[in-house]
């Protein structure tokens, strides 16, 4: 159906042409483009064909065994939501739930989250949730270098097939971890950084925030920023103008 679409819309353009009439081209041809950029070859949605694309990348993460918890974990968290999302949150790593289910962000702390996002208008299905570390650290350490290393990759390539607008890290270790320095979560929250060449917002971890509910107002006005971004850039060609700090 977006094939016939993008068919149709062509040769109205053309008849336009021959009826004489002014045709705005550079602003017919970013329209086309924009309906060819959402299509694949075989004239199918982007998010069915990005959806393949997370299913068998999930088959090469569940098999790894590029580190020592590759051996130890129950089942690999490789993440969940939209393949085709504009937005994509990475965590640290999952812990002892996930672990168990192989879904990430499923208990107290992923309810947090749902429960803010859905205050501002975005629900988990929209979104993409993933971690840093695809694999449960034992008695929920943090992640070591060559953990990272090893599953960074699988993270790029996450974003390399989703190609969402912006990102969203939290917690400190995640940040830290895709800024590739230390840092401190409660000086850099709420600001935008930048990774891979994307707008990355730097916000608390919900976990972090169940155990200093202190912080509840610093985290949802986070959220809050945050879905701000996120609505417009869904409501306009491209990504907001987000001022990074890096």
């Amino acid at each position: 159906m977006q094939r016939d679409a993008l068919r149709d819309a062509r040769a109205y353009l053309r008849w336009l042409g021959r009826m004489g009439m002014v045709i705005p081209r550079a602003e017919v041809q970013a329209k086309l483009d924009e309906m060819q950029e959402n299509t694949d070859n075989h004239g199918q949605p982007r998010t069915k064909e990005a959806g393949r694309q997370l299913s068998r990348l999930a088959q090469v993460v569940a098999a790894c065994r590029k580190c020592e918890i590759g051996h130890t974990r129950k089942n690999s968290v490789f993440g969940v939501g939209n393949p085709a999302a504009a937005l994509v949150f990475v965590g640290e790593a999952p812990g002892a739930r996930e672990d168990e289910t192989g879904k990430p962000f499923v208990g107290p702390a992923g309810n947090l989250l749902t429960q803010e996002l859905a205050r501002h208008g975005v629900t988990r299905d929209e979104v993409f949730i993933c971690n840093v570390l695809k694999c449960h650290p034992p008695n929920d350490r943090d992640p070591v270098a060559d953990e990272i290393i090893a599953c960074e990759s699988y993270l790029l390539q996450q974003l390399d097939i989703i190609q969402p607008k912006m990102l969203c890290a939290l917690g400190r270790f995640a940040a830290a971890t895709l800024l590739k320095c230390p840092i401190f979560i409660m000086k850099l929250r709420g600001s935008w950084q930048s990774y891979g060449g994307r707008p990355l917002f730097m916000c608390l971890h919900p976990a972090a925030v169940l155990h200093s509910p202190a912080n509840r107002s610093l985290f949802s006005s986070d959220i809050e920023a945050l879905a701000r971004a996120y609505h417009a850039a869904k409501g306009g060609p491209g990504a907001p103008d987000i001022r990074t700090n890096r």
